[in-house]
């Protein structure tokens, strides 16, 4: 098994392998909202990692033996360092919305690179877009998936989008000191690296590749609300509240009443 390949790994009953993504699964593949990608680096004390992606449109499949998806400016860089030392990825997909289905390979091309531009044209680059992750496909596995929840898919969250737009939009800044808030100085400490000192971007923070503002800034904000399971358990909080309440109640009562007739039949008595 070639070292400089990714393991796409996908979902379906009985696990099943095949050389490149059945057609099938390509169709399913596309219809995805959000995949998870995991790397490591060759260090035994090396961190592994794992990453959640679901920006709308980032993923893409070219055949049945590759597939691409859109890497963008975040946190940390444990991916792009991870597949420039050993190219090792696994790709997954998880059926949350019906019966469990699929998986797949890497290499980082960063802004200004002609693959980059060749696969993300200036119109479709996302606010923070730093690089394109080629993943060759070797292998597809299926497996059951079925210990997987079902979900609901809501919306998508924009916040990200939001942030490096605006930080991108300081980068133009007059101001030397403004400028450090911006996004290519972001770039610069959170992204040359890995936690395990792996290179991490190499070009990507004084890149002069173009991109269209295409971002919606007056475009709904998704924001996280109670689930079903939450609010079933605030309600029954608020019940067990309620009832410890008539439960106090009901023993003041049944403790003053008895005395308060005592005391009016004295009264009634001595009258």
């Amino acid at each position: 098994m070639p070292p400089d390949i990714v393991h796409v790994l996908l979902r379906v009953a009985n696990a099943k392998f095949y050389d490149e993504i059945p057609e099938s699964l390509i169709e399913w593949i596309k219809k995805q909202r959000v995949f998870w990608v995991a790397s490591a680096p060759l260090s035994p004390d090396g961190h592994v990692n794992l990453s959640a992606k679901g920006t709308a449109d980032s993923f893409h499949v070219v055949n049945s033996h590759r597939v691409w998806y859109q890497d963008l400016t975040k946190s940390g860089m444990e991916t792009i360092s991870h597949i420039r030392e050993n190219g090792r990825i696994t790709i997954l997909f998880s059926a949350f919305e019906g019966p469990p289905k699929l998986f797949g390979i890497g290499t980082v091309y960063e802004c200004g690179t002609e693959e980059y531009e060749s696969l993300i044209s200036p119109e479709i680059r996302k606010p923070g877009s730093c690089a394109v992750i080629v993943i060759d496909v070797y292998q597809c596995q299926t497996s059951c998936g079925y210990a997987v929840p079902l979900y609901d898919f809501v919306a998508r969250r924009t916040e990200l989008l939001r942030v490096v737009d605006t930080e991108k939009s300081t980068d133009r800044a007059s101001d030397p000191e403004a400028r450090q808030k911006g996004l290519k100085a972001y770039s610069a400490r959170q992204n040359l690296g890995s936690v395990n000192d792996l290179p991490g971007l190499l070009t990507t923070p004084d890149s002069k590749v173009t991109f269209i503002n295409n971002f919606d800034k007056e475009g709904q904000r998704p924001k996280l609300r109670y689930s079903s399971s939450r609010a079933a358990s605030s309600h029954k909080l608020s019940s067990g509240a309620n009832l410890a309440v008539g439960f106090t109640l009901g023993a003041l009562v049944a403790t003053v009443v008895p005395y308060i007739l005592s005391a009016t039949d004295m009264f009634t008595t001595r009258a």
